[in-house]
């Protein structure tokens, strides 16, 4: 389901919630599909259940999944689409600001404004 890069210099619950993201955004995880157990996947990736926690706790806030007590966590789906409006302001605006940051480098690197449309035209296109 999720592998972690220890490499990588995102902390170890935000690349678990970064992937579970991604997965309810591009439909692997469909609506209301069950999520692994916080202690589960705390197994298969052989790390601490707080961490899990964590990230599942930072996903259920922003709107991406829900949880139903004694039954477990499951990825959202439309209906909680104003919810997800509401938290994700926050993300869109963090994204938004990533993204000049990083259409500033690759200017400075000399990638064109012509390569560039072309980029977020290939994207919006995905």
């Amino acid at each position: 389901m999720l592998t972690l890069n220890y490499r990588d210099s995102r902390p170890i619950y935000g690349q678990i919630k970064d992937g579970l993201r991604r997965m309810v955004i591009s439909g692997a995880l469909e609506p209301d599909e069950k999520l692994p157990s916080v202690r589960a996947m705390a197994v298969d990736l052989a790390i601490n259940p707080n961490t899990i926690q964590r990230a599942y706790a930072e996903l259920e806030a922003e709107g991406f999944i829900y949880s139903v007590p004694g039954k477990g966590s499951f990825a959202a789906h439309g209906a909680d689409a104003a919810r997800r409006k509401t938290a994700g302001s926050t993300r869109q605006a963090e994204l938004i600001r990533r993204l000049r940051e990083l259409v500033a480098e690759l200017r400075y690197l000399g990638v064109s404004e012509h390569e560039l449309i072309a980029l977020m035209n290939e994207g919006v296109g995905q």
